[in-house]
């Protein structure tokens, strides 16, 4: 039995939460709102997850001292745009206890990936990347997955395989943080376009085509910032990929069909009511596009979407129509 620290209490805070508990592990939460403690400890309820039931060995608070201490793994969960800011508050009650960083996003303001942002703040802790097709309200009750452990070192990832692996989440290990990251980080922006087909009532091939295509974008810049071809092609890209652009569970693709019927970027946010990686990291992907100077055609057509009034139904006639190219 270990003592779990959980950094936020969205809907995959809560999964997390949901599911170490039920192997028997006594779980802390921190949040930012007294709401959702209140919700967690009087209710044993995720306002995220109507669905989900909090076993009695979590406890949520306030006190991110509280929550941090006198713990064995610490689990990353907040939104990627305050990932920075969140570990400044904790990082000088931590220990001995890796971070694992359960977050999928990017730093606005440097384009840099969180794992890059731990190494900075925290660079005497051991950091690993948890990522992979995992849907909150599919863990929170216990439909199985999978999901892989990333980190340079080889007791994070056995750690985490040991304790966290069960008949309901199958645990891999992988040496490449990078990849694992960006293959979580950059699908999302996919799914928000396989939202706005949706909405414009494309079909089948339309899909086939967005994510064939949306993975090659994802492994080139992908391995252009030193991640390795073959994790593209896994469980953390191209299993988040498919889950992520085909189900109605994705905020992402909800998002994306928002700007499909034509909902302005802030009612989407509204409509959506929690955060958005995709649109938050549109900017960034292709800022790093043009950074590495490689050839992203669906990200800088969803860019002009949201930035330049693009309108969805000419974005698709516009990627259609690009110049004759090989595969």
């Amino acid at each position: 039995m270990k003592k779990i620290c959980i950094i936020g209490s969205g809907s995959w805070g809560c999964a997390l939460a949901i599911h170490t508990a039920n192997l028997g592990h006594q779980v802390k939460i921190w949040s930012f709102t007294e709401e959702e403690t209140n919700a967690i400890n009087n209710e044993k309820k995720c306002i995220f997850l109507p669905m989900a039931k909090i076993p009695n060995n979590v406890y949520c608070t306030t006190d991110i001292k509280e929550a941090v201490e006198g713990t064995d793994i610490i689990l990353h969960v907040t939104p990627s745009k305050f990932f920075r800011e969140t570990i400044k508050k904790y990082k000088e009650y931590i220990t001995n206890q890796p971070v694992i960083i359960c977050s999928k996003g990017f730093e606005p303001s440097t384009l840099s990936l969180l794992s890059e942002v731990a190494n900075e703040e925290i660079p005497n802790v051991k950091i690993g990347v948890f990522s992979g097709p995992s849907h909150a309200e599919e863990v929170s009750v216990g439909i199985p997955t999978a999901i892989v452990i990333a980190s340079k070192s080889s007791d994070v990832q056995n750690m985490i395989q040991q304790e966290f692996m069960n008949e309901n989440m199958r645990i891999y290990t992988s040496n490449d943080v990078k990849g694992v990251e960006l293959g979580g980080a950059l699908k999302n922006i996919i799914a928000f376009c396989a939202g706005a087909a949706a909405e414009l009532g494309l079909g089948d091939n339309s899909f086939a085509a967005l994510i064939s295509r949306g993975l090659t974008e994802i492994s080139r810049l992908g391995v252009a910032m030193g991640g390795e071809h073959d994790t593209f092609y896994g469980l953390s890209g191209l299993g988040d990929l498919i889950v992520t652009c085909l189900s109605e569970h994705s905020r992402n693709r909800r998002a994306g069909r928002c700007i499909g019927r034509g909902l302005s970027v802030e009612e989407t946010k509204k409509e959506i009511g929690m955060v958005i990686e995709s649109i938050d990291n549109i900017e960034v992907a292709y800022q790093l596009s043009k950074k590495y100077n490689i050839e992203m055609p669906i990200v800088e057509t969803v860019y002009n979407v949201l930035y330049n009034n693009l309108p969805p139904r000419e974005a698709v006639t516009k990627l259609m129509t690009r110049d004759k190219k090989s595969e």
